[in-house]
């Protein structure tokens, strides 16, 4: 059993206990639950700020600890101010080390925030409205076309827009009309290797319906760079910025020196 295999496994249990333990419509009381969302689609295309989707992430299953000390508060408003187009809150904590209240504390900034989880129910869908989040993560690896659709057009209905991330050529038929940003992610979530050329080969290939976004293994300003050339406007970065002691300034410095290239 790969390690994607035993993440599902375990989020499947998980989410029955949660179900059982906050209902949904316990869930529907929350002061976030009828906030107007913000559009990351938007965001990510507005040519004022950078296309950058800045992670908070604690850990990983492959990098272990990757920085325990930094305070969502702090790091988020810090990504905010840079110019961030969007935040994405890892809400796992069995694996990453996040939480809903590190979504609900980054809330504070007016920018629209991915919930990045392993998404398989449409419970977890309302905990994302319910929490604050903006957009769910859906990831074409754990899913079937079918429950794909599904989850997208329950999230639509709650006002909640939809990142796809993909692999494989072969999840490009996971994509509808509710999939409107489609990430690439470079890192396998089988092996956990990167190939940066992934996102390049699979571009053109998932059409210009979607907007599309670039994920795992971007370092430097010159990848987003590199990236743009081959028609992406978003770029997810998250392990770059927090292995630093101080993430949101490691951003504020990062898009310095992308400002400087562009």
């Amino acid at each position: 059993m790969n390690i994607l295999e035993q993440i599902i496994l375990f989020k499947r249990k998980e989410v029955e206990k949660r179900k059982a333990e906050r209902p949904v419509h316990l869930l529907e009381t929350s002061s976030f639950f009828n906030r107007e969302t913000l559009s990351l689609r938007q965001s990510i295309l507005d040519p004022q700020k950078t296309g950058i989707i800045a992670e908070f992430k604690r850990r990983s299953p492959s990098k272990g600890v990757i920085n325990d000390e930094a305070d969502v508060t702090e790091v988020t408003s810090k990504y905010t101010a840079g110019g961030a187009s969007g935040l994405s809150v890892l809400t796992d904590s069995e694996f990453f080390g996040g939480s809903e209240a590190d979504l609900q504390q980054a809330r504070l900034n007016s920018i629209p925030i991915l919930r990045k989880d392993f998404i398989i129910d449409e419970y977890q869908v309302v905990e994302a409205r319910a929490m604050g989040a903006d957009v769910i993560l859906l990831i074409a690896a754990c899913l079937s076309p079918s429950e794909v659709l599904n989850l997208a057009s329950f999230a639509h209905n709650l006002q909640l827009e939809v990142l796809l991330e993909l692999h494989e050529e072969n999840e490009i038929e996971h994509m509808n009309e509710y999939t409107t940003l489609v990430g690439i992610n470079n890192r396998s979530l089988k092996t956990f290797s990167v190939d940066m050329e992934k996102s390049i080969s699979m571009a053109e290939k998932i059409g210009k319906a979607a907007v599309r976004v670039a994920e795992s293994g971007i370092s430097q300003p010159e990848d987003i760079i590199r990236f743009r050339k081959y028609g992406f406007d978003g770029f997810l970065v998250g392990e770059r910025f927090m292995r630093e002691k101080d993430p949101g300034l490691a951003f504020i410095e990062f898009v310095n020196r992308l400002k400087s290239l562009a």
